[in-house]
């Protein structure tokens, strides 16, 4: 199959396409370099046989030259919940990029007979309902002491709030999510969403809004500044991770599933499926500091008691649709996603400077 991926320069991005070529698949992909680090992806790319141009999503004629593909792979997006009103990119900038590069691409899929697996967000949930969770604070972290709607001991399930207040951010990926459903049906191609959790892995982009477990382990092993954000200083707030080579391993089983599948893929809520390393990878900033402190040494993290917008106490996602649906659970633990960034960062020092800005 050939494949096209775009943001294919970026981490996730660049992940799949390395494993899905090293897999037997033609490969192609457009990036527009806007995150810093991504022009690094280039040769290693390229080394293993890739098809690559530079190009944004947002810009149709840009996607013009892309043809005879199979499935598209939508990978580029403005990843920081902030974006749109923190004042680095506007409002309209974010929309153009996440809603409508996902039409551009969606209008690829119809031209082509292509399916599309869009790569979603946890951010599409309520921050309300999220914030309303109860949570205490046990062994350095917050726990949901009680279960509720959509939400349990495994975590928050994708029948979850996705009522406003999500962010723009959020509701960008909302958003395009049911257009491209919408798109499927009315044309007849295939669309899977994935709802992924916090991506962590060797060679992740090191910005706090985007890659906290990445940022966290390069800043504490090269003394870069480090602080707690709002609910009291006490760096309890939780989230999950997953690897990329494990959202790969269900992207595989999404672009081959074929109609003699034994799995029945039928409803219309059974394309969206939560992907996420569960509560099993999820981990607190106090935790992952202790993690660091083992690794590189103690240092000290300072205390900022203001709330910042859209933090949440505990984000967790609950995988079992996609074990249900297509027998996937993530492989890498937590602490072997957290050793492979902390050899990253020795061996690349200037991974922050070169990739934060």
């Amino acid at each position: 199959m050939r494949i096209l991926i775009s943001g294919i320069c970026g981490f996730v991005g660049s992940e799949l396409a390395l494993g899905l070529r090293l897999g037997g698949h033609a490969v192609c992909g457009f990036d527009n370099f806007s995150r810093p680090g991504s022009e690094l992806n280039v040769p290693r790319l390229e080394a293993v046989g890739v098809e690559f141009s530079s190009g944004d999503v947002r810009f149709e004629k840009d996607l013009a030259r892309w043809r005879d593909v199979d499935w598209v792979i939508d990978a580029a997006a403005n990843p920081s919940v902030l974006a749109g009103v923190d004042g680095k990119t506007s409002s309209r900038e974010l929309l153009e990029h996440n809603l409508w590069g996902t039409i551009n691409l969606l209008e690829l899929c119809k031209r082509e007979r292509s399916g599309m697996v869009l790569l979603s967000t946890s951010r599409v949930y309520s921050i309300g309902a999220l914030c309303s969770l109860p949570v205490v604070e046990k062994d350095e972290a917050f726990v949901l002491v009680d279960s509720r709607i959509n939400a349990g001991p495994k975590g928050v399930t994708e029948d979850f709030s996705t009522a406003a207040p999500i962010s723009l951010y959020g509701a960008s990926k909302l958003a395009s999510e049911q257009v491209a459903l919408e798109y499927g049906s009315a044309f007849g191609f295939p669309v899977w969403v994935n709802r992924c959790g916090v991506m962590a892995g060797a060679g992740q982009f090191g910005k706090a809004d985007q890659g906290i477990f990445s940022f966290w382990i390069h800043s504490w092993a090269h003394q870069a500044p480090l602080k707690y954000i709002g609910f009291g200083g006490s760096g309890h707030q939780v989230r999950d991770c997953l690897h990329p080579q494990d959202l790969l391993s269900l992207v595989l089983k999404q672009i081959e599933y074929s109609a003699g599948a034994t799995r029945s893929v039928n409803k219309p809520d059974d394309r969206i499926v939560n992907v996420s390393g569960g509560v099993e990878s999820a981990m607190s900033l106090k935790q992952l500091s202790a993690w660091c402190a083992e690794q590189f040494g103690r240092r000290e993290v300072s205390v900022d008691l203001s709330p910042r917008p859209f933090d949440l106490p505990w984000v967790v996602l609950d995988s079992s649709r996609a074990e249900r649906l297509w027998d996937w659970k993530p492989q890498r633990a937590v602490q072997n996603i957290c050793a492979e960034i902390a050899t990253h960062a020795r061996e690349h020092p200037e991974w922050l400077r070169v990739s934060a800005g």
